[in-house]
């Protein structure tokens, strides 16, 4: 790199970022996703996101706004931060692992869903016995009150 241009632009490259690279700051993504700074900061320090630095604050790009968002989504479905780094993780550097990313997530949509159908199938097998179990103790009471009521004494 003896040009002094391309050296200006190799410079530029790295200090800059790309025009459709829009940049946003860690206040405005914590206001924008309703969570706290410290919540930004902790994905940070989990090296889920990896915002530049920019005179010394963060600035996170696409990428990051996009990871953010990415794992506010799987922590609203109830997944562990070791499975999120794991599904953002397939995805690489640049979509290479998008495919598997999506089937990933298509399995693991796959087990919630059997997951939820067999709970589902205990509450309404649960709700059923205890229908059962409120019907007869309604008949027991009815029968208590007329007896009760025919002898004078209280049920």
């Amino acid at each position: 790199m003896d040009n002094p241009a391309q050296r200006k632009a190799a410079t530029r490259s790295v200090a800059a970022p790309a025009a459709d690279d829009e940049l946003h700051g860690i206040t405005e993504l914590a206001r924008e996703f309703g969570i706290s700074l410290r919540a930004i900061r902790f994905y940070e320090d989990k090296g889920l996101l990896a915002p530049r630095r920019i005179n010394g604050g963060r600035a996170y790009g696409r990428r990051d706004r996009v990871r953010l968002a990415l794992i506010l989504r799987g922590r609203a479905v109830g997944m562990s931060l070791a499975e999120i780094e794991h599904i953002l993780s397939l995805y690489g550097n640049h979509g290479e692992g998008h495919a598997q990313q999506l089937e990933y997530l298509i399995g693991r949509i796959d087990e919630a869903m059997a997951e939820l159908d067999a709970r589902r199938s205990n509450i309404e097998a649960m709700a059923a016995e205890l229908a059962v179990v409120r019907s007869e103790l309604r008949r027991e009471l009815t029968a208590r009150r007329r007896i009760a009521k025919r002898t004078g004494k209280a049920a």
